[in-house]
């Protein structure tokens, strides 16, 4: 992933810089291009004057410059209202000089302020008249970049010999203003495009490393043993085909590894109730009196049920671990639920001599699985009436907190040793009752957990402080 944004960056940086050399070739371009038409029209207008005159020229080859003053006086009288590309043009912003065959001004149609002046060093006039194409750009003002004029000029023949310089010249400023209208036309189409492109590369992006980036994610889940369901991935057949295979192959995994636990675990914890039954059962065989044979029979018996018990939480909480999410989700309504289990285990309760005191007023609904949550419960109500001295109370309490559905289950019996604190939930790991050796499969806990989790919630286990242990689980409530 590292590799690829790297790559992406590059790509980003060459997208640009070309972007940025296009932009600035075209706004290079447009000048030069608008100056370029403008000087061609300039041409074309010199030679038309230049023709004029020589049909006008006297006998002693002189050009008539008050032809010249009268067109251009009556053509500066007209008055002229023409749209161009957006702008008005209301007065004729192109003018001409007239030279002589030495470079002297003979007329200025710009209020005559060049007659009399000597040009013949200037280019439009010294190529003229030297046969070649005449044309020069001078600034009036030179600390002034826009005051720039251009002129263009031609030659006045008669024969074969130059008698004359007709120039036109137009300020610059005057296709200023189209050149900007182009270049805000070229700034906004590379903004609109450069602009797609980044959306469409983002786009791209998005929708081939984001499912990427969440089948990463899923595949660390899973390796920190998380199970989570497989993440959306869109509609691109490529990534759901990865994403099916690694779902796939962590099923396969995992159900492998499941079975060489559990047969390794199970292999282990029948051991004990399987030789206690085979030394009773080899005892059975001799001749013993009716006292001791049902003493024996009664060792059988109850290594058969711890058995029997302990295949069936393993089995339970198999099918627990197993299961990524949950896949059918229904309404619950935890009040009622909790009352159903109070219900359930009166008659454990009434073998100790205990009573329980359910606590749960407010209607709070979640969504799960009432089969998975019910078995949650009733493991954490048969460790507090296993560890509750006999005639002491157990308390089911069920409150609404901060969007979560929180049941907490009191005890009263001796509490949590702080070496088991940390080991409450692991697989196997139990305690002894109260008052015997006796212990439970060491499977509840964990089964609890795995309930829990599928649920979107947590459970803990502490001490309380006036004695006993507290059982609490924490689930979403619906539409919270």
């Amino acid at each position: 992933m590292r590799l690829t944004r790297v790559t992406l960056f590059f790509l980003a940086l060459i997208i640009a810089f070309g972007f940025y050399r296009m932009f600035d070739f075209l706004l290079d371009d447009v000048d030069a291009q608008t100056f370029q038409a403008t000087e061609e029209v300039m041409v074309d207008t010199a030679h038309v004057m230049a023709g004029m005159i020589e049909s006008e020229l006297k006998e002693d080859n002189k050009p008539d410059a008050q032809m010249l003053r009268s067109a251009f006086s009556n053509a500066q009288a007209h008055t002229l209202k023409a749209t161009i590309h957006k702008h008005t043009k209301t007065s004729i912003g192109l003018n001409a000089y007239l030279t002589d065959s030495e470079g002297i001004v003979l007329f200025d149609s710009d209020n005559g302020r060049r007659e009399g002046q000597d040009l013949s060093r200037h280019n439009d006039v010294f190529r003229t008249l030297n046969g070649k194409y005449g044309a020069r750009s001078s600034r009036e003002d030179e600390s002034e970049p826009n005051s720039s004029i251009l002129y263009v000029a031609a030659p006045v023949k008669s024969g074969d010999k130059i008698v004359a310089v007709i120039t036109v010249y137009k300020p610059q400023a005057d296709v200023l203003k189209f050149i900007t209208d182009r270049r805000r036309d070229i700034l906004t189409a590379t903004v609109f495009i450069g602009g797609g492109v980044i959306l469409l590369t983002g786009a791209v992006f998005i929708w081939l490393f984001q499912p990427v980036g969440r089948l990463t994610s899923y595949a660390h889940s899973i390796s920190r043993g998380e199970r989570l369901p497989m993440p959306s991935l869109g509609r691109g057949k490529e990534v759901n085909t990865l994403g099916k295979a690694l779902h796939d192959m962590r099923e396969t995994l995992e159900g492998r590894r499941y079975v060489e636990n559990y047969v390794s675990t199970l292999t282990h914890e029948l051991k004990s109730p399987l030789a206690a039954i085979k030394g009773a059962a080899e005892l059975l065989e001799e001749d013993l009196p009716a006292e001791k044979r049902q003493r024996f029979l009664a060792n059988i018996r109850r290594e058969t049920a711890r058995s029997e018990i302990l295949v069936r939480d393993l089995l339970r909480l198999a099918e627990l671990e197993r299961q990524p999410h949950l896949e059918h989700k229904r309404p619950i309504n935890l009040t009622n639920l909790c009352h159903e289990i109070a219900d359930e285990v009166g008659p454990r309760l009434a073998d100790k001599n205990l009573t329980l005191k359910c606590e749960a007023h407010e209607d709070i609904n979640i969504t799960g699985d009432a089969m998975v949550l019910r078995l949650a419960l009733i493991n954490l109500l048969d460790n507090a009436i296993g560890f509750s001295p006999d005639g002491e109370p157990v308390f089911l309490k069920l409150k609404k907190i901060d969007g979560h559905a929180e049941v907490t289950i009191t005890d009263s019996g001796p509490g949590l040793p702080d070496y088991a604190e940390q080991r409450a939930f692991e697989h196997f790991y139990s305690l002894p009752r109260p008052g015997s050796d006796l212990k439970g499969t060491g499977l509840g806990l964990p089964l609890v957990r795995e309930a829990v989790k599928l649920h979107d919630g947590e459970v803990t286990l502490r001490n309380h402080p006036d004695g006993g242990c507290v059982a609490t689980i924490r689930i979403p409530v619906s539409g919270a």
